[in-house]
């Protein structure tokens, strides 16, 4: 490479850096990771992408997510390679605050083509859920679901079906939450998760049932499948096969709720405070407030030390030491 061109190079490549850096306050690193990933002989486009956005309702932050993730929409033409997909997705309903969540969250929805992906894919989905206006209500009330629109026609139509043969219903919102589920693993990363949960007891009949009851509870990662059940089967002492029946349990923090409420309610137990059984998911599910209130506040006098605890557990967490 030539002086004259290195030299080139690096003019462009420090422009755009600035240019991220002025219009999305985006953190150096950051703004070097973008410019490195497009083709830098361009200076014109970047700045009429980012104003595309900006005039479309993003959020700095979410501009931000978007270039983070897919910097090579720094080069398009916005006008011909944006503007028709958003138009079509304004034409279904959605508004421009849920598609700027949407796009910011998975923007690879934009490289697909508008033509031969993004309108067969949405008319499948709502072919699915038989009426439009039922589909974008569960299309906003469940944004992750955009990412079954990136998927190979053929592929989600496979996801369907598997979803089907589960026994899920079109009707119900587990439907959706089911597919994204499913669309967010590969085939050998749902065969690991179910083999976690068979190592902690849980047949595969349990499993299956705990998932048409709870989707999420597949979503989560293999370690934290591990933890938490550790947490709960031998420090808290509960069988597991009350958590496959009750898989909700494996979906809160286990730092930052499971592991600060539980302490407390060992304390409250080794004291007679409180009797076996409890309402698990009742305690972890309700809000703080609530908690303090049942949980702590009212036993006061008796368990002093409570309080205490609780925060000591939630600073623990906050520091980074639980996930």
């Amino acid at each position: 490479m030539s002086e004259l061109t290195l030299t080139k190079v690096i003019v462009i490549f420090e422009t755009l850096r600035i240019l991220c850096v002025i219009r999305l306050n985006l953190k150096g690193e950051t703004a070097i990771s973008a410019s490195k990933k497009v083709n830098l002989k361009t200076l014109d486009k970047p700045d009429s992408v980012l104003n595309f956005f900006i005039n479309h309702g993003f959020s700095k932050t979410q501009v931000s997510s978007v270039i983070r993730k897919r910097p090579q929409l720094l080069l398009w033409d916005p006008k011909k390679e944006l503007l028709s997909k958003f138009d079509f997705f304004y034409s279904t309903g959605i508004s421009s605050t849920e598609l700027a969540k949407m796009v910011s969250n998975y923007p690879l929805i934009l490289t697909r083509s508008l033509a031969n992906h993004i309108i067969p894919s949405f008319t499948l989905f709502v072919n699915l859920f038989d009426l439009h206006d039922k589909f974008i209500t569960v299309f906003k009330r469940f944004p992750s679901i955009s990412r079954s629109l990136n998927l190979n026609l053929d592929i989600f139509n496979e996801v369907v079906e598997d979803v089907k043969k589960l026994g899920f219903n079109p009707s119900n919102a587990k439907f959706v939450t089911a597919i994204t589920a499913l669309t967010s693993m590969s085939k050998s990363t749902w065969k690991r998760k179910m083999e976690v949960y068979e190592k902690w007891g849980w047949s595969e009949e349990e499993t299956l049932l705990a998932f048409s009851k709870r989707p999420m509870c597949m979503m989560v990662s293999e370690e934290k499948i591990m933890a938490v059940l550790n947490f709960y089967v031998n420090t808290m002492g509960w069988k597991s096969s009350l958590i496959a029946r009750r898989p909700r349990l494996m979906s809160f923090s286990l730092g930052k709720r499971i592991i600060p409420r539980c302490s407390v309610l060992q304390v409250l137990l080794s004291k007679g405070l409180v009797k076996e059984p409890i309402n698990a998911e009742t305690m972890l599910n309700c809000t703080q407030s609530l908690f303090l209130k049942k949980f702590v506040t009212c036993y006061e006098d008796e368990a002093p030390q409570s309080l205490k605890l609780y925060q000591q557990k939630l600073d623990l967490s906050n520091l980074g030491t639980r996930d």
